[in-house]
């Protein structure tokens, strides 16, 4: 997984695995990149002990730019690209990519500095959480503006993220929309400031990668069958938690939050504190 590449660099440890998109000189969505990141996600797929998978750039000015706008030069070899072979073939490659990426049995986060347009934009809205800085990130879906609509998903991932107006908003209009923007549309979790950004990430990151096995997991699976409607995410999240539920450790960890002074007047103005300290 570690293996190499010519576009991104993978580093591992404690259950994070962490991507650094560095393909000069724009980071742009092109073959080298887009064969990099699917045959990371592939193997990465089936790897147990990888838990979170944070995405970074090593240029503070691009995310991603964009797709490569060379690919209309030759459809062909665009479309011929080797891309998630287990994904619906009739979709294009970078809609292939970027369903791959969401389906990930990892969670997936984004640390975003600096711009993502088009199919970088997409890309992000295919991964579970967005974090971006607030005085340098900036999204866009500009693809309207050159007699298209976005192909890699973006039509399909807005409307669950911002709502419909505001997805038609972003695509028909065209515009740079800035952090604190994107924050308030629901397009990136949250915008801090630049120096606050590693930290707000990378401990979140380690947060999720130590809950114990199964438990991420099921929570993103019930709040995706959620989306599909109340009656069927309040199904699916019962059975998920009737399974975990069947798992020892969790009357254990019960029984020592209760210990460590969960449902007393002390014990409750510090409960996060409490289910820290408790293992």
């Amino acid at each position: 997984m570690t293996g190499e590449y010519s576009a991104i660099k993978i580093s591992c440890g404690g259950g994070v695995a962490r991507v650094v998109i560095d393909h000069p000189p724009l980071n742009l969505l092109d073959a080298t990149l887009m064969l990099d990141l699917d045959r990371f996600t592939a193997s990465v797929s089936g790897d147990g002990d990888v838990r979170v998978i944070v995405f970074d750039s090593a240029d503070p000015d691009f995310f991603i730019a964009h797709g490569d706008m060379g690919f209309v030069e030759d459809p062909a070899a665009f479309s011929a690209l080797p891309i998630a072979p287990e994904v619906d073939q009739s979709l294009n490659p970078m809609m292939r990519l970027h369903e791959r990426i969401r389906s990930l049995p990892q969670v997936t986060i984004a640390k975003v500095r600096g711009l993502a347009r088009g199919g970088g934009a997409e890309l992000l809205s295919a991964m579970d959480m967005r974090f971006a800085s607030l005085e340098r990130a900036g999204l866009a879906q500009p693809e309207t503006a050159g007699a298209i609509i976005p192909g890699a998903g973006g039509t399909a991932y807005l409307p669950a993220l911002v709502g419909r107006a505001r997805a038609l908003e972003i695509i028909l209009g065209g515009r740079l929309v800035d952090a604190a923007t994107a924050e308030r549309y629901g397009w990136v979790n949250r915008a801090v400031p630049d120096a606050d950004l590693d930290h707000v990430v990378d401990t979140l990151a380690a947060r999720i990668a130590a809950l114990r096995p199964g438990v991420a997991r099921a929570a993103v699976d019930a709040v995706d069958a959620a989306l599909e409607s109340t009656a069927h995410g309040l199904a699916r999240s019962n059975e998920l938690l009737g399974e975990l539920f069947a798992e020892p450790v969790a009357a254990r960890l019960t029984r020592a939050v209760l210990a460590a002074g969960a449902q007393t007047r002390e014990g409750e103005l510090h409960l996060e504190t409490v289910f820290d300290n408790v293992q």
